[in-house]
């Protein structure tokens, strides 16, 4: 496997990849919204981390379906349908505009048709698909690298996620954000959201949080080699001013929520370790003030693991 697990990766030294990265991600994104049947807080519209980038997984179409993959590895975008279409194209720079008219072209030659809305969410200036030429860079290395991180932070993510016997979400990637999360719900109705993300109707937010809710993730943003975070909505009185850990972990009033740079995971003499105790601290620091019923909530995932060295 990997001989550096946690790759190192300056925001400095791919932000104009990274942002070009975040246009092609949003087409392929509103693609699968397109297509897929709306499923609570936006869940159905994200990508996931695959063995060899990221994907939409399979997306309905009709009787049949099909799926999209960023591959990261051969650097290429790859599509398949349940009929035995294939198409794809070599990732290399170029403007989003092309990527957007070469995308939307295959999608028609393998009989996929689809209309998305042509302007980006979550971002400012949110510059037409079609009209974009500013983001044209494709640095092949650093998306690779940009993608191991993924791979590591959603390894983590979905070990924590498993000592959750509540309503969770899956490890899954918001193209809107352009980031990786995970996030526990208390069972309680929220209040509903101000929204204020720009070019994204207020509406959207309301959905995304419309219950009480405890989120972490990884953001490729934020430090220097990009941030987990962790957030509560709505914020617990007392949440900001929590214990939590590692040492390197702290309450930004700026971003309203609780960072810790990535570089200072990679760096640790246990990664794993410590990004699990910021995750486990920032969540107690929600479900404590919170009051969340942890004892119904929670699960241990070793449970059955007396057993499970025996055939099933």
């Amino acid at each position: 496997m990997e001989r550096q697990a946690w790759p190192r990766l300056r925001v400095a030294d791919w932000q104009e990849t990274r942002d070009t990265l975040h246009m092609w991600t949003q087409i392929v994104g509103k693609i699968r919204l397109a297509h897929a049947p709306l499923v609570n807080h936006w869940w159905q519209v994200t990508l996931y981390v695959s063995p060899r980038g990221l994907t939409t997984s399979t997306v309905p179409y009709g009787t049949g379906a099909f799926d999209i993959e960023f591959d990261f590895v051969d650097h290429r975008l790859r599509m398949r349908t349940s009929d035995g279409g294939v198409r794809g194209f070599g990732l290399q720079p170029m403007p989003v505009a092309e990527f957007h008219a070469r995308t939307m072209g295959l999608l028609d030659e393998l009989g996929v048709s689809t209309r998305i809305q042509g302007h980006p969410n979550e971002v400012e200036p949110a510059i037409p698909f079609a009209e974009d030429d500013r983001h044209a860079a494709y640095d092949a290395g650093a998306a690779h690298l940009f993608w191991r991180q993924l791979l590591q932070a959603s390894r983590v993510l979905g070990e924590f996620r498993s000592r959750f016997a509540g309503k969770v979400s899956p490890v899954h990637f918001f193209w809107g954000s352009m980031d990786l999360a995970c996030t526990r719900f208390s069972g309680r109705d929220a209040p509903e959201h101000p929204g204020g993300a720009p070019n994204c109707g207020d509406w959207v937010m309301v959905e995304a949080y419309s219950q009480e809710l405890s989120s972490c993730g990884f953001w490729p943003g934020g430090g220097e080699e990009g941030a987990f975070y962790a957030y509560a909505y709505p914020e617990p009185d007392g949440f900001a001013g929590q214990r939590v850990g590692p040492s390197a972990a702290f309450y930004s009033r700026e971003n309203g929520q609780f960072l810790l740079p990535y570089e200072a995971v990679r760096t640790a003499p246990d990664p794993d370790g410590d990004l699990l105790e910021f995750l486990q601290s920032t969540y107690e620091a929600a479900a404590g003030p919170g009051r969340w019923d942890r004892a119904a909530l929670e699960s241990d995932p070793a449970r059955w693991a007396h057993r499970t060295h025996r055939p099933l």
